[in-house]
């Protein structure tokens, strides 16, 4: 029968961050993918009231804790115009680093690139542009013959390329999203939202740190043509390295946003603003409050045991328990002493155990009531213990 363990924490220390690199990128490449609460679930008070954005939808996301605070409308689906190249931007990334492409390789600009509407990085089907180019010119200049042309060197035609987004978007729980094209020009079935917008900016930024500069560069010239940066962001907020504008007449002003102050970096998306000018100031009253309103707490660092629990029919009669990432939560600025936490282990557990196999469950509270929860992890194995060992203990448990 399978119990839990109630096991009280007497003392837990908080440090407040200095945030560790390890948690402003979550973990390298390939890793579990960051995960945080929907975005209807009530959020941790905050300290200092919230701003009234004037938005479609928004979401602000703490990328230490991975914790979401503040929300509207974030789920629900929305065109997400020019935000569309972070994905095909993901997945260029990627063919770079598995080598299926070099930045110097050399592409021919297809017709059907060449004459997409929207933004362009105006390229020349008689001139060749190297993969560099395109990326400065999609991620920089917003280009649309640019995605074009990168999704066909990837994928052989645009509608295939799509294909892959997708089965990358599925990969990365973007369960409100679905693409149909590189650009983000309006379809019916091209809609993802905010919430799933902001997961796959994070993931973007954790995954590829050597490409994520390119999104705070203020201008890019090619083809005898300097075009600015559309995020305006970037010229009036030091802070702020990324990440990416979208606009078309259904969609609105649309813009994610991310800022690093520190050690400590927030990312918020804004879909459906009324104007260039709100969009940037929307984000920017959402990156102000976050930090104004809110602290980073480091719960317990990576690999630290935290606990040790009783094992059943082992060679030893304890394991030491903790967590593989560092664990952090963000709370209302100076209100770090509400914090309570409460291991729940699974008992009985009995040997085999293997280092990393989960062994139960922290729940955080802040003022009583619950906020998140964490997966428990064994430090060390445990092997079976001998035969009396495993006798005796098949007799306690009897009576247990």
């Amino acid at each position: 029968m399978l119990r839990f363990l109630i096991v009280p924490m007497v003392a837990l220390a908080l440090s407040f961050t200095s945030v560790a690199a390890q948690a402003e990128t979550f973990a390298q490449a390939g890793s579990a993918l960051p995960s945080f609460p929907s975005a209807t679930s009530p959020p941790v008070p905050a300290a200092i009231p919230a701003p009234t954005i004037a938005a479609s939808s928004y979401l602000l996301l703490d990328m230490a804790s991975n914790q979401i605070l503040l929300a509207d409308n974030a789920d629900e689906p929305r065109e997400p115009a020019s935000l569309t190249k972070l994905m095909t931007a993901y997945l260029i990334f990627g063919a770079l680093r598995d080598k299926s492409i070099r930045l110097d390789q050399k592409v021919s600009v297809s017709e059907q690139a060449k004459s997409a509407i929207g933004s362009r990085m105006f390229a020349d089907p008689r001139v060749p542009v190297s993969v560099d180019e395109l990326l400065h010119g999609m991620i920089i200049q917003s280009g649309n013959d640019a995605s074009i042309a990168l999704a066909e060197l990837i994928a052989g035609d645009e509608r295939a390329f799509a294909a892959m987004m997708n089965a990358q978007a599925q990969k990365m729980g973007l369960t409100q999203t679905h693409f149909v094209n590189s650009t983000g020009l309006p379809d019916p079935q091209h809609y993802s939202t905010a919430a799933d917008m902001a997961k796959l900016a994070a993931v973007l930024i954790r995954d590829f740190p050597e490409y994520y500069p390119l999104y705070s560069q203020k201008e890019y010239r090619y083809n005898n043509i300097t075009q600015q940066n559309r995020n305006r962001l970037l010229a009036t907020d030091p802070y702020v390295d990324g990440v990416k504008t979208g606009f078309t007449e259904s969609a609105g002003w649309c813009l994610i946003a991310s800022a690093k102050r520190g050690e400590r970096r927030l990312l918020s998306v804004v879909l459906g603003a009324a104007s260039d000018t709100a969009r940037a100031s929307e984000n920017q009253k959402l990156l102000n409050w976050g930090y104004q309103a809110f602290d980073v707490v480091q719960l317990y660092p990576a690999g630290q045991p935290v606990s040790k629990l009783p094992v059943w029919k082992g060679n030893a009669p304890e394991v030491a328990v903790g967590f593989l990432d560092d664990r952090y939560l963000s709370v209302p600025k100076g209100q770090g002493d509400k914090l309570q936490v409460k291991l729940l282990a699974q008992e009985p557990l009995a040997a085999p155990i293997q280092k990393g196999q989960n062994v139960g469950t922290m729940h955080v509270q802040f003022a009583g009531a619950r906020v998140t929860e964490f997966p428990l992890v064994a430090q060390e194995d445990v092997v079976v213990g001998g035969l009396w060992r495993r006798s005796w203990d098949a007799v306690r448990l009897w009576f247990k």
